[in-house]
């Protein structure tokens, strides 16, 4: 393509010097949306993700070279779990001619669950994200999944004669992956972090129950109050114990079913 516009004599008008000397700190494109190929409990799975890719640009140059952004995801071609979304990250940046930038993708991906009675199989849908970035020469790797829950209220069931009101809850995980989540056999994966998500819940869920599966559900969500507090100190506390994982964020939202709003909590490290 250089030569090509070498032949031509089309100038390179975003590779020419800025007067004005300021940098820019994020400059890129978003909302792309671009297949992608993730490793889900070891075995990849095909999804469509919806992208945004920034670097940082110096104070003397005008202008990034966005068609690279779209021409490094078309290079894509192994499924990008951690240690793969670093070295191509890094090797975008080395495109772009950057010392800093940010690469995200969001993405929905699935897993088959046996429903806890009857046995019966089904495909539940999560939502991932990919972020990886590199700010004063440093590549941080974050992953991140928003797990649907049930969650039912202690205090209903604590002031009614019979019964307690419940609503489905989503537990939205963010974790900062430190060198021993990346790579080998202790590599953190995207089923452990929806298991922190799950038994932290009243209850987890499923697409398809027979009725003494939506007994048991009813059942166990019963047994197992959980105010939105409860639950995002319960995922917390999960997070704490997992050496893996170094900066965190766990943000619980519950979809309420006597109010016309929801309640909603965040923890932070």
């Amino acid at each position: 393509m250089n030569q090509l516009t070498d032949a031509l004599h089309i100038p390179d008008t975003q590779s020419e010097r800025d007067q004005r000397h300021l940098a820019i700190q994020r400059v890129g494109v978003r909302s792309v949306r671009w297949p992608l190929t993730v490793r889900v409990a070891g075995e990849p799975q095909s999804v469509q993700a919806q992208w945004a890719l920034d670097v940082a640009l110096p104070a003397e140059q005008k202008g990034t070279h966005m068609s690279r952004f779209v021409a490094w995801l078309d290079s894509l071609q192994a499924p990008l779990d951690a240690p793969e979304l670093q070295a191509q990250f890094g090797r975008m940046l080395e495109l772009l001619h950057a010392d800093a930038g940010r690469v995200e993708a969001a993405f929905s991906f699935f897993v088959r669950k046996r429903a806890p009675v009857s046995g019966v199989q089904s495909l539940l849908d999560y939502r991932g994200r990919w972020i990886a970035e590199r700010v004063d020469g440093r590549t941080v790797l974050w992953a991140e999944i928003t797990a649907p829950v049930k969650s039912l209220c202690p205090c209903s069931k604590e002031i009614s004669d019979y019964g307690a009101h419940n609503q489905r809850s989503e537990v939205t995980i963010r974790v900062e992956l430190l060198p021993a989540a990346v790579d080998g056999a202790q590599a953190l994966q995207w089923t452990e972090l929806l298991r922190y998500a799950e038994e932290s819940a009243s209850s987890e869920i499923w697409p398809l129950l027979k009725r003494a599966d939506e007994k048991w559900v009813t059942e166990r969500a019963y047994e197992n109050p959980k105010f939105v507090e409860d639950l995002v100190r319960d995922v917390a506390l999960r997070l704490n114990a997992d050496a893996r994982i170094g900066r965190y964020r766990v943000d619980v939202e519950n979809f309420e079913s006597i109010h016309n709003h929801s309640a909603w909590a965040r923890i932070e490290r």
